[in-house]
This record gives structure tokens, sequence and C-alpha cells, in this order.
């Protein structure tokens, strides 16, 4: 039996695993990513991306992958008896000079896990398919792995830290004696599947809301299929064949001239709503749906797990590089609560559809873009640090702006932001001789300055600049530290929570 060694093995290869061993990739860690399935996700189950995962998509490098295979959400057609009624689920917002990217998009699973794989080859990585985690053991230096490649050859893998993506049946979870408290109502079930067929239009996303314990809907999909959700009744068989699903359609929409041509991927979806007890046992955490599953209502669940796996990525590149072990505590801390809200709503959401008002499930508000979260009062942004002033607060989302530098060039803050670094603003007059010389570790992740001397009036008003300024701002895109007085104070309580300790 072979052993080899690595920083980080990633368990999993869906959208959280992706997207972290793409962070981990354009860091320079050493990483394994490996998937006991044969290849890609086939079906497009969680099709919803929300504008904060766009910004980290964007971030990454993903997004020019996923646009062409994207579409902005269509109207409900909400189909009543005879009659079919219009109904905005999402306001289409206009994007500003804060949020580049205002609206979800539609994009089924499998396009945006493919242009995540597609960023990961770009970075030289590749998904280690059909190679499946046997057990795991807490080793002297990290987890020893053990894994069966095709052919039933069995290896060992020993990294300083184990990741667990493998979604909520995760074996890393099990393994590790983590529990995954909730809910699971298998006389709840719904047929997800995705369908060619003819005899409706794609213009809408139509709903027949209520039908002797039934519901069902079919959205348009870019490509030209639909994704169809069925809810079925405790007696109804879970009959996935194209007859016995085509006969429920026609159920439903009482027309003789839909007809489903074929069914491309299908399941039977029950609702699980589990959050695990904690995120982290030793070397060992969870991301993504190894973490937290929720009903599929809201569009949260992927969009949570990319940006937990967002969140830990350069955690882990700090700690890998001498950042107190600590850092990785932090992860938890953070996300933990994001999940619980998210399964909170989600599963309103989805309990109103199965209800008397099944209308107000179709409405969608703010709080879905995620573009609100932070992580201000948390172990990073302190209560201390959280000012009561106006503007963005240490721990929020670091929000776009167009500027112009000390040397005349003209930029949009995102996209000073886009890399594996910190960046310093230095906004206003005086604030660039502050930024001179600052105290920033030899080792770990570097960091970047951007000085702004005479602020636009969009970047004043939006970072409620009223003198010269430090914001350190995170990996991740959220606010590290606020200095309205230009001082680096806060600035440097943020750092000897998250250098390495052995750097000058």
């Amino acid at each position: 039996m072979s052993r080899t060694d690595v920083d980080v093995l990633i368990v999993g290869a869906g959208p959280a695993g992706l997207t972290l061993a793409c962070d981990l990739g354009r860091r320079g860690v050493n990483y394994r990513v490996i998937s006991a399935a044969a290849g890609g996700f086939e079906g497009s189950r969680a099709k919803a991306v929300q504008p904060r995962t766009l910004e980290v998509l964007d971030d990454l490098g993903v997004l020019a992958g996923i646009e062409p295979h994207s579409t902005l959400y269509p109207k409900l057609g909400l189909h009543l008896g005879p009659v079919t009624a219009p109904r905005a689920m999402i306001k289409h917002h206009q994007a500003t000079e804060d949020v580049p990217h205002p609206n979800p998009l539609l994009v089924a699973q499998y396009d945006t896990d493919a242009a995540l794989r597609g960023r990961l080859a770009e970075l030289g990585g590749e998904v280690e398919f059909r190679t499946r985690l046997i057990s795991h053991a807490d080793g002297q230096d990290g987890a020893i792995a053990t894994v069966e490649r095709p052919g039933g050859v069995t290896g060992q893998i020993r990294a300083r830290y184990l990741i667990g993506a493998d979604g909520g049946s995760s074996t890393v979870r099990s393994a590790a004696g983590i529990g995954f408290t909730g809910t699971t109502d298998d006389s709840d079930r719904m047929i997800v599947a995705d369908v060619t067929l003819d005899g409706l239009s794609r213009d809408r996303w139509h709903i027949w809301p209520r039908n002797a314990g039934r519901f069902m809907a079919l959205c348009p999909l870019p490509g030209g299929t639909f994704q169809l959700m069925l809810k079925l009744r405790p007696e109804d068989r879970a009959d996935l064949d194209r007859p016995a699903v085509e006969r429920l359609a026609r159920d439903f929409t009482g027309k003789a001239n839909v007809t489903i041509r074929d069914i491309h991927w299908s399941s039977l979806w029950r609702p699980n709503i589990r959050l695990a007890d904690r995120y982290r046992t030793g070397r060992i955490l969870l991301v993504g749906d190894a973490a937290h599953v929720h009903p599929p209502t809201g569009g949260q669940g992927m969009n949570t797990g990319i940006q937990d796996a967002y969140n830990l990525g350069w955690k882990l590149a700090q700690v890998l590089a001498g950042a107190p072990d600590s850092l990785l505590d932090t992860y938890e801390a953070e996300r933990r609560p994001v999940a619980a809200r998210v399964l909170g709503l989600s599963t309103e959401i989805y309990n109103s559809m199965n209800g008397s008002r099944t209308l107000a499930g179709t409405k969608r508000g703010d709080e879905e873009r995620q573009l609100a979260l932070s992580y201000a009062g948390g172990p990073l942004a302190p209560t201390n640090a959280v000012t009561t002033r106006s503007g963005p607060r240490a721990g929020d989302r670091a929000p776009d702006a167009g500027y112009t530098d000390l040397h005349g060039h003209s930029g949009r803050l995102h996209e000073a932001l886009r890399g594996a670094h910190f960046t310093l603003l230095a906004l206003g007059d005086g604030a660039a001789e502050a930024a001179e010389a600052p105290y920033w570790p030899t080792a770990g992740t570097p960091l970047r300055t951007l000085v702004v001397p005479h602020p636009h009036p969009g970047l004043k008003r939006i970072y409620a600049l009223t003198g010269p300024t430090l914001i350190l701002v995170r990996p991740d895109g959220y606010i590290a530290a606020v200095d309205r007085d230009a001082t680096q104070t806060t600035i440097k309580r943020f750092l000897g929570l998250t250098s390495p300790v052995h750097a000058t």
C-alpha cells in the first residue's frame, strides 16, 4: 500500500470542493481533490447563482465560463385552473456603482461545475475521479486517509488538513464523529428531473401551485431543457420512468399536447434539513453540503457552500504559512451562523409552498442575494472593532466603486481586490503617507496597496469617507479593518489574529 503526502486533501468535487481547490491552487498550496464519482455531476439541481457568489466566482476567474450558459430568471406563470397569471418572483435590479452583479443568474449546476473544473485545469489542477475515501484517522502530523482507486487498488494519503466536501451523506463527517442535527421527512418526496418537452412556452417558469397535496414546476433552463420539480403525495409511487413522469405532468397541465420527449437526469429528493454540530475537529473541516443541507427553495444551498470554501481557503493558506491554528476556528464561527440562518430562510419558503400560503413561497427578496451578509461582531471583527459610524464596518462585504489612483489610473475596486492577496486601500489626502511601510508579515498572503488621494464622489459616499482612511480588505472580499484616523491601529490588531507567527 503506497502513501503520499499533501498539505490539503479535499474529498468531494462538487461546487464547494472545486471552489476550495481553485482558491488553494492560485495560492500555490499543495492539495489534491478526489471524488468517488465517475465524472462531473450531470443534473441541473442547484440552478441559482446569487449576486454575492457571482462576485466570488469573478474573483476566482470562473465567472466568464458561466455567463455564456446563464440567463436571468424569467417571470413565473402560475397556472390557476384555466387562467395563467404572470408573477415576478425575483425583482430585476440595475447594476450600481457598489453592486456590479445585482441579479441571480439561472445556471444549471452541471455548467457551474464544468466552469469550476475548467478553471481548476487552468491553474494546473485536476479531480481524481473514481477515487473513494474508505476511512481516515488522525496521525501525528495530520490526517491519514485510506482511498480506493479504480480496479480496487488502495493507498493512503497523509494530509495536514482533510476537507470533507462530500455532500450530505459525508463519509468524512461520519468518520469524524460529527453530529448532523436536523430532520428528514421520508413521507415528503419530490421528483427533480431535467427533461426535454414540447407544448410549453420557454418565457415563463411554469408553476401549478397545489393539486391534492402535490405541486409541479417546470423551469426553462439555458440550453433548451426544463427542470421539473414535482411534489408527490405520501401514497404516490415514485416512478422516474418517462411514461410515468409524463402522465403526472399531463395530470397537472391538463394539456394533451405537453409531451416529455426525454429525461436526461432524474432524482428523488426528500427534505433533509440538517446542520453539522461543528465544522471542525482537529485537522478535519467540513464545507458545503457536508456541513449543511437545505430545501431547494430560495437558491441558497450551493451558494452557501461556495462561500464556505471561499472563507476557508485563505485561512488554510495562512495557517500552512505559520499563522496561529486558531485562525481555522474562525471559519466555523463565521460560517455556521450563516448556514443556520439560510436553513431557516429556505425552510420557511419551502413550508409556505407546502401549506396554505403557496403564493407567498414564490416571492424572493434581498436576503437571498447574500450581499448584506456580514461577519461584524465575530472573532475577526470583534465588538470593540465594530463602529457605529456610517459606512462599511469591519466584517462587512467590501463594496465596489470607481477610483483614480495616485498615478492617474482609473479602475474599479473589485478589480483591484481580485486575486490571492490582502488589499490596503489608502483613501483620501494624507492616507498615502499613513500607508507607507505598513507592518506586514514577510510570510503568508501578500499585501497590495491602492492609494486613492482624491476619491470620487461615489467612492466617498459608498465608504462614508470624511477624511484620510485606511481600509484593509481580506482575500475573500470582506473588510478586515477600518482606520478612519489612518493610524493602522485596528489593522495591527487584525494582523495579530491572522499573521504567521514566525514572520517579521
